[in-house]
C-alpha cells in the first residue's frame, strides 16, 4: 500500500491565494460582501464572458435560486437529466415542484434531445407544460447544446444550466452555463478550482442577477430599518471564500491544461489493452476533462474500485442515475438504458491536478493488473 493517499479530486491550492485573504483580514472584511467578492464575480463574467454574475456559497444554492428566477413553484415540473448528482435536482422538490428525469444520450453522455422532445410532447399531451429545462454538463463534457436550444426555443421553455463540473469548457467556442437564460457554476472542494465551498449564478439579464443578489442575502428591503417583503435565503459567499477564487481563477487554465494531460496520459496507456474505453471529445467542443472517467468492458467497476483502494487510492463509481435513487422513485422518468448502463460499467478515476506522473502510473499498474 502506497504510504500518501492518492485523492479523486482533492484541493489545489497555489500561491496566490493567501494574498487575497491576507488583504481581507487586514481590512477586517470577512463577512458577505467586498472587494473579493465583487472581484470575483467580475473574473467569473471575464473568464466565461457571461454579462452578470452573482457569487454564492454553493452550486445547489445557485440552482436554487435560478429555479426561483424562473418562476418554479409548487406542483410544476421541471425536465432535468437523469445521470448527475442529486444536488442537480434537490432544489427543484425545495420548491415543491415535480422533476421529470431524462436519460442521457451515449456521445456526450449528457440528456439526449430525442427524449428531452418527446418527455415535452408527453408532458403536453397530459396537459402540463414543463415549467423549465435543468440540463447538466456531466463530468465536464457539454451537451448537444444545438439541438437542446433548438428544442427549448421551440416549445419556449426556459433553460437552466447546471455547469457545476464544467467551468472551462465551451461549446463552438462559448462557454458552457452561457447558453441557457441561466447558468450555474460549483467551486466545491473537488472542482477545476474551488473556494472551499461556493458557486455562481451567471445571466446576461441585469435583473435576474440583482434579484438573485437580493434574495441570497436575506431579502432585505431598502429601508433605514430591516424590512422584508420576500422570503430570502442565506446564499451569499464570503469574502474570504471569494479571496481563495480570485487565486484560483489565476491558475485556470493550467488547472485545465493540466486535467487534459491527465486524460490523455490514462487513454494512451489503457485503451491499447481494449479493457477499458473513454469517452470521445465531440465535435466542435472542448472539454475541461474535470474527471477521467471509463467504461470498463470486462471487469465490474467496484471490483476495480476496491482494488484501488487495497492500494489506498480513492476512485468512484459513476453518478447513480436520480430516476433509480429511493427519493425519487415515485418522479416520472422517461429512459433509454444509457445511464444505467454507464453507472453498471463506469468508474471515475483520480484526476487531481497535483498527482504526479509516478502516481498516474502507479494507478496505471493498477487498472492493467488483473
Amino acid at each position: 500500500m502506497t504510504n500518501k493517499r492518492i485523492y479523486l479530486s482533492p484541493p489545489h491550492l497555489g500561491n496566490q491565494e493567501m494574498g487575497f485573504i491576507k488583504d481581507a483580514f487586514e481590512k477586517n472584511w470577512i463577512t458577505t460582501s467586498g472587494e473579493n467578492v465583487d472581484a470575483f464575480e467580475k473574473g467569473i463574467c471575464k473568464v466565461t464572458e457571461a454579462t452578470h454574475c452573482a457569487a454564492l456559497n454553493s452550486g445547489t444554492a445557485a440552482i436554487h435560486l435560478a429555479l426561483i428566477l424562473a418562476g418554479v413553484s409548487k406542483n410544476d415540473e421541471v425536465i432535468c437529466s437523469t445521470f448527475t448528482f442529486v444536488a442537480s435536482a434537490n432544489p427543484i422538490v425545495y420548491l415543491g415542484a415535480i422533476p421529470l428525469f431524462v436519460d442521457s444520450e451515449s456521445d456526450s453522455w449528457n440528456m439526449s434531445p430525442e427524449l428531452l422532445e418527446l418527455t415535452i410532447k408527453d408532458r403536453i399531451k397530459k396537459g402540463k407544460k414543463p415549467k423549465a429545462i435543468l440540463l447538466v454538463h456531466l463530468y465536464g463534457r457539454p451537451a448537444k447544446l444545438k439541438e437542446i436550444l433548438a428544442i427549448a426555443n421551440q416549445y419556449e421553455i426556459l433553460l437552466i444550466e447546471d455547469a457545476a463540473e464544467s467551468l472551462g469548457s465551451t461549446f463552438e467556442g462559448k462557454m458552457t452555463g452561457t447558453f441557457g437564460q441561466m447558468g450555474i457554476y460549483s467551486f466545491n472542494g473537488n472542482k477545476i478550482i474551488t473556494t472551499s465551498g461556493g458557486g455562481a449564478l451567471v445571466s446576461n439579464d441585469e435583473k435576474i442577477i440583482a434579484k438573485a443578489r437580493f434574495l441570497s442575502a436575506q431579502a432585505r428591503d431598502i429601508a433605514p430599518y430591516y424590512q422584508h417583503s420576500e422570503i430570502g435565503f442565506n446564499y451569499r459567499m464570503s469574502n474570504i471564500l471569494a479571496g481563495i477564487g480570485l487565486g484560483q481563477l489565476q491558475v485556470l487554465e493550467k488547472r485545465i491544461e493540466y486535467k487534459r494531460w491527465i486524460f490523455n496520459y490514462y487513454k494512451d496507456k489503457l485503451e491499447i489493452s481494449g479493457k477499458f474505453s473513454f469517452p470521445k471529445e465531440q465535435k466542435g467542443t472542448f472539454c475541461n476533462t474535470w474527471l477521467t472517467t471509463i467504461i470498463s468492458n470486462d471487469e465490474a467497476p467496484e471490483s476495480i474500485r476496491l482494488r484501488l483502494e487495497a492500494r489506498n487510492i480513492e476512485s468512484r463509481l459513476l453518478w447513480k442515475p436520480l430516476h433509480l435513487q429511493p427519493v425519487f422513485k415515485d418522479a416520472p422518468s422517461y429512459v433509454n438504458g444509457t445511464s444505467e448502463y454507464f453507472f453498471n460499467k463506469g468508474l471515475c478515476l483520480p484526476s487531481g491536478t497535483s498527482m504526479t506522473e509516478r502516481e498516474l502510473n502507479e494507478i496505471i499498474d493498477v487498472l492493467s493488473s488483473n
